[in-house]
Protein backbone atom coordinates (compact mmCIF):
# COMPACT_ATOMS: atom_id res chain seq x y z
CA UNK A 1 0.00 0.00 0.00
CA UNK A 2 1.55 3.15 -1.06
CA UNK A 3 1.52 6.23 1.06
CA UNK A 4 1.36 9.83 0.15
CA UNK A 5 2.80 12.79 2.45
CA UNK A 6 -0.16 15.18 3.19
CA UNK A 7 2.18 18.06 1.93
CA UNK A 8 1.77 16.66 -1.65
CA UNK A 9 -2.07 17.45 -1.64
CA UNK A 10 -1.16 21.60 0.07
CA UNK A 11 -4.39 23.76 -0.45
CA UNK A 12 -5.19 27.73 -0.36
CA UNK A 13 -7.35 27.96 2.47
CA UNK A 14 -8.98 31.64 3.12
CA UNK A 15 -7.52 32.51 6.56
CA UNK A 16 -11.03 33.67 7.76
CA UNK A 17 -11.23 29.75 7.87
CA UNK A 18 -8.29 29.03 9.63
CA UNK A 19 -8.30 28.94 13.59
CA UNK A 20 -5.55 28.25 16.49
CA UNK A 21 -5.91 25.18 18.60
CA UNK A 22 -6.28 25.59 22.24
CA UNK A 23 -3.15 23.75 23.45
CA UNK A 24 0.28 25.19 21.30
CA UNK A 25 3.21 25.15 23.74
CA UNK A 26 5.54 26.59 21.36
CA UNK A 27 6.25 30.25 21.96
CA UNK A 28 8.03 32.36 19.74
CA UNK A 29 10.27 35.79 21.29
CA UNK A 30 9.69 38.94 19.52
CA UNK A 31 13.05 39.31 17.62
CA UNK A 32 12.18 35.82 16.04
CA UNK A 33 8.74 36.72 15.33
CA UNK A 34 10.21 39.72 13.04
CA UNK A 35 12.54 37.40 11.80
CA UNK A 36 10.20 35.04 10.45
CA UNK A 37 7.79 38.27 8.88
CA UNK A 38 10.85 39.39 7.15
CA UNK A 39 11.38 35.91 6.02
CA UNK A 40 7.99 35.53 4.40
CA UNK A 41 8.05 38.94 3.27
CA UNK A 42 10.83 38.42 1.13
CA UNK A 43 10.60 34.55 0.12
CA UNK A 44 7.10 34.22 0.07
CA UNK A 45 5.54 31.01 2.62
CA UNK A 46 7.75 28.37 1.66
CA UNK A 47 6.15 25.60 3.79
CA UNK A 48 2.53 25.27 4.45
CA UNK A 49 0.62 25.14 7.29
CA UNK A 50 -0.26 22.36 8.92
CA UNK A 51 -4.40 21.96 9.73
CA UNK A 52 -7.24 19.16 10.35
CA UNK A 53 -10.39 20.27 9.05
CA UNK A 54 -13.07 20.16 11.44
CA UNK A 55 -15.85 19.29 8.72
CA UNK A 56 -18.96 19.71 11.05
CA UNK A 57 -17.68 23.45 11.24
CA UNK A 58 -15.78 23.47 7.96
CA UNK A 59 -13.14 24.82 9.80
CA UNK A 60 -8.85 24.33 9.64
CA UNK A 61 -8.06 23.80 13.01
CA UNK A 62 -3.74 24.69 13.57
CA UNK A 63 -1.76 21.13 14.10
CA UNK A 64 1.70 23.43 13.29
CA UNK A 65 2.54 26.87 11.73
CA UNK A 66 0.27 29.00 14.52
CA UNK A 67 3.10 31.90 13.72
CA UNK A 68 3.11 31.45 10.21
CA UNK A 69 -0.81 32.00 10.52
CA UNK A 70 -0.36 34.81 12.70
CA UNK A 71 2.24 36.90 10.52
CA UNK A 72 -0.48 37.06 8.46
CA UNK A 73 -2.77 38.55 10.45
CA UNK A 74 -0.94 40.92 12.20
CA UNK A 75 0.56 42.38 9.15
CA UNK A 76 -1.62 43.75 6.50
CA UNK A 77 1.04 43.63 3.33
CA UNK A 78 1.05 39.95 3.89
CA UNK A 79 -2.31 39.96 3.85
CA UNK A 80 -2.81 41.60 0.91
CA UNK A 81 0.04 40.64 -1.08
CA UNK A 82 -1.16 36.64 -0.14
CA UNK A 83 -5.03 37.62 -1.26
CA UNK A 84 -5.84 36.27 2.41
CA UNK A 85 -5.09 32.40 1.40
CA UNK A 86 -2.68 30.55 3.36
CA UNK A 87 -1.28 26.97 1.83
CA UNK A 88 -2.49 24.23 4.07
CA UNK A 89 -1.23 20.49 4.11
CA UNK A 90 -4.18 18.69 5.79
CA UNK A 91 -3.88 15.28 8.32
CA UNK A 92 -7.06 13.48 9.25
CA UNK A 93 -6.49 12.64 12.79
CA UNK A 94 -7.97 12.37 16.23
CA UNK A 95 -7.47 14.79 18.75
CA UNK A 96 -4.64 13.26 20.74
CA UNK A 97 -2.70 12.06 17.86
CA UNK A 98 -2.87 15.74 16.53
CA UNK A 99 -1.51 17.01 19.81
CA UNK A 100 0.89 14.47 19.82
CA UNK A 101 1.99 16.03 16.34
CA UNK A 102 1.85 19.53 17.72
CA UNK A 103 4.82 18.56 20.12
CA UNK A 104 6.54 16.61 17.52
CA UNK A 105 6.91 19.86 14.89
CA UNK A 106 7.67 22.11 18.29
CA UNK A 107 10.11 19.75 19.71
CA UNK A 108 11.99 19.62 16.97
CA UNK A 109 12.74 23.18 16.29
CA UNK A 110 11.22 25.69 19.21
CA UNK A 111 10.56 26.58 22.05
CA UNK A 112 7.63 25.20 24.95
CA UNK A 113 5.53 27.54 27.63
CA UNK A 114 5.84 25.09 30.63
CA UNK A 115 2.48 25.66 31.96
CA UNK A 116 0.74 24.56 28.30
CA UNK A 117 2.95 21.39 28.08
CA UNK A 118 1.75 20.68 31.97
CA UNK A 119 -2.02 21.37 30.51
CA UNK A 120 -1.20 19.07 27.00
CA UNK A 121 -0.23 15.98 29.96
CA UNK A 122 -3.18 16.64 31.94
CA UNK A 123 -5.68 16.77 28.46
CA UNK A 124 -4.16 13.47 27.36
CA UNK A 125 -4.24 12.04 30.61
CA UNK A 126 -8.09 13.13 30.86
CA UNK A 127 -8.86 11.32 27.74
CA UNK A 128 -7.02 8.24 29.06
CA UNK A 129 -3.63 8.27 27.87
CA UNK A 130 -1.41 6.65 30.27
CA UNK A 131 2.30 7.75 30.61
CA UNK A 132 3.16 4.95 27.77
CA UNK A 133 1.72 6.43 25.27
CA UNK A 134 2.56 9.90 26.37
CA UNK A 135 6.45 9.10 26.24
CA UNK A 136 5.99 7.50 23.25
CA UNK A 137 4.03 9.71 21.15
CA UNK A 138 5.63 13.32 22.67
CA UNK A 139 9.52 11.96 22.90
CA UNK A 140 9.37 12.40 26.71
CA UNK A 141 10.89 10.45 29.42
CA UNK A 142 9.32 8.78 32.76
CA UNK A 143 11.33 12.10 34.57
CA UNK A 144 9.74 15.04 32.23
CA UNK A 145 6.01 13.71 32.37
CA UNK A 146 6.65 13.33 36.45
CA UNK A 147 7.60 17.26 36.45
CA UNK A 148 4.93 18.68 34.07
CA UNK A 149 2.39 16.48 36.15
CA UNK A 150 3.92 18.32 39.34
CA UNK A 151 3.14 21.72 37.61
CA UNK A 152 -0.45 21.23 37.14
CA UNK A 153 -0.77 20.16 40.72
CA UNK A 154 -3.60 17.25 40.50
CA UNK A 155 -3.13 14.21 42.48
CA UNK A 156 -5.10 12.57 39.90
CA UNK A 157 -2.29 12.51 37.25
CA UNK A 158 0.09 10.34 39.90
CA UNK A 159 -2.27 7.65 40.14
CA UNK A 160 0.48 5.11 37.59
CA UNK A 161 3.24 6.55 40.58
CA UNK A 162 4.00 3.30 42.74
CA UNK A 163 4.06 5.11 46.68
CA UNK A 164 6.05 3.59 49.14
CA UNK A 165 5.47 3.06 52.96
CA UNK A 166 5.18 6.35 55.14
CA UNK A 167 8.32 6.45 57.46
CA UNK A 168 8.62 4.23 59.94
CA UNK A 169 10.43 5.66 63.38
CA UNK A 170 13.89 4.27 64.23
CA UNK A 171 13.14 2.36 66.95
CA UNK A 172 9.81 0.56 65.75
CA UNK A 173 10.42 -2.78 63.40
CA UNK A 174 8.77 -2.48 60.45
CA UNK A 175 4.93 -4.13 59.82
CA UNK A 176 5.58 -6.42 57.47
CA UNK A 177 1.96 -7.07 57.28
CA UNK A 178 0.91 -3.45 56.40
CA UNK A 179 0.11 -2.14 53.17
CA UNK A 180 1.72 0.29 50.52
CA UNK A 181 -0.12 3.51 50.58
CA UNK A 182 -2.36 3.93 47.57
CA UNK A 183 -3.45 7.72 46.10
CA UNK A 184 -6.83 6.96 48.31
CA UNK A 185 -5.00 6.84 51.75
CA UNK A 186 -3.44 10.34 50.79
CA UNK A 187 -5.45 13.63 50.66
CA UNK A 188 -4.37 16.03 47.63
CA UNK A 189 -2.64 18.27 49.67
CA UNK A 190 -0.19 15.64 50.91
CA UNK A 191 -0.06 14.37 47.78
CA UNK A 192 1.19 17.81 46.30
CA UNK A 193 3.59 18.34 48.93
CA UNK A 194 5.24 14.60 48.82
CA UNK A 195 5.90 15.21 45.33
CA UNK A 196 6.46 18.89 44.24
CA UNK A 197 8.12 19.68 47.94
CA UNK A 198 10.09 22.73 48.39
CA UNK A 199 12.02 23.63 45.11
CA UNK A 200 8.44 24.32 43.08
Amino acid sequence: MSYTSPVYGVIAVPIEKIEPNTYNPNSVAPPELKLLYDSIREDGYTMPIVCYHDKERDVYVIVDGFHRYRIMLDHADIYEREGGMLPVSVIDKPLDHRMASTIRHNRARGSHDVDLMSNIVKELHDIGRSDKWISQHLGMDSDEILRLKQITGLAALFKEVDFGSAWIPMDEEPDSSREPLTLDDLDEDILIQEFIGEEF
